[in-house]
């Protein structure tokens, strides 16, 4: 969902990987070769991971509540691809977005010596001890998503780019309305008190800094819920009597948004949604309301921290490219989802 906060640094210093068709299939299919290729210098290309059963591997998984439809796809994501390997054991936790439950789920995985820990801490910040804690102990952990203050509670961390959601929701609204003179834009951001939402806030305003035609007149914040989607866009839509493109940072809340525009009667703008859920990507497919597009935020992320976890437990590496060893982060790349590509997209959408 979106509800997951990756840090600038992170996303900078990520490997870039751009989402594929196949839910996270585009990063296995990169991995799935175990074979010795000789290239003309009579080198050897190093061990990737394999679908083919290697060392037995028991991978520990902690996440926060499942309380929105973005996180009950990681859990999702995480089971079906375990599930898919037979040299897997998955250990996945309950789930809570109470730092000291999560902390002591934590522990229990330490204790129980697991082999690799993929951890989406409820709060980076107040989790990056127990990542410590892990490294120290030997466990090597996967940081998905919501990032720990210090690399060293960390192996690897892999995420989306939230900066770059912005980005590329403003640059697709930017190049709509290339032609409009005088066009006014409408945010409806996610929850302020999270990092996540001012980095899509800022990708989004750097985008539209480089339209001069374009104004953002109003912005405000809901809270990931279709409840407060709906009540603050009708706010949204009482004070602003006409405009000519929405961006909602987040698709849950996007469905609530939805409702309060049918309500209203209005469909003068166009309108950019958040993360890339199914409900989202059928109305696009459908075509008949404001909803055009929107920016993917990947639950396939989980699979893919399966993926590396399961080659960092068979001390393998990534197939495609020439290291030994896995990266030390991954940043998924935020693409647009239009009524051209969405069938690509769809087996990615989450309930």
């Amino acid at each position: 969902m979106t509800d997951s906060p990756a840090g600038p640094i992170a996303s900078r210093r990520g490997l870039l990987f751009g989402t594929a068709a196949a839910s996270a299939g585009m990063f296995l299919a990169g991995c799935t070769s175990n074979e010795s290729n000789d290239d003309e210098g009579g080198e050897q290309a190093p061990a990737a991971a394999s679908d083919e059963p290697g060392r037995h591997v028991t991978i520990g998984f902690a996440g926060p509540q499942a309380d929105h439809g973005w996180l009950n796809a990681i859990n999702e994501n995480a089971r079906s691809r375990a599930d898919g390997y037979e040299d897997v054991t998955l250990e996945i936790t309950e789930g809570s977005n109470d730092t000291a439950t999560q902390i002591g789920q934590i522990e229990t995985l330490i204790n129980s010596a697991v082999d690799v820990l993929v951890i989406l801490p409820a709060d980076g910040r107040a989790l990056t001890q127990i990542g410590l804690d892990a490294m120290r102990a030997g466990i090597p952990v996967i940081n998905l998503d919501r990032i720990f203050d210090s690399p060293q509670a960390y192996r690897c961390w892999i995420g989306g780019d939230n900066y770059g959601m912005g980005l590329n929701a403003g640059h697709f609204i930017g190049e709509r309305l290339r032609d409009v003179e005088n066009a006014r834009v409408v945010e409806l951001a996610g929850t302020d008190s999270l990092e996540l939402t001012r980095q899509r806030t800022q990708g989004f305003d750097d985008a539209l800094a480089t339209y001069p035609n374009i104004e953002k007149v109003a912005r405000q914040a809901a809270e990931f819920t279709v409840e407060s989607g709906q009540e603050v866009m009708s706010g949204l839509l009482q004070a602003q009597p006409e405009f000519e493109a929405l961006w909602n940072h987040d698709d849950d809340q996007g469905a609530g948004a939805l409702r309060a525009i049918d309500q209203a009667g209005r469909d003068e703008f166009i309108m950019v949604g958040g993360a890339g859920s199914k409900a989202a990507m059928d109305a696009i497919q459908a075509d008949n309301s404001v909803l055009k597009a929107t920016v993917l935020y990947p639950p396939t992320m989980a699979a893919s921290a399966i993926d590396l976890a399961r080659a960092l437990g068979q001390a393998k590496g990534v197939g495609g490219l020439a290291e030994f060893e896995i990266p030390s982060s991954v940043t998924l790349y935020s693409a647009v989802v239009t009524k051209d590509n969405v069938e690509q997209y769809l087996p990615t959408g989450f309930n």
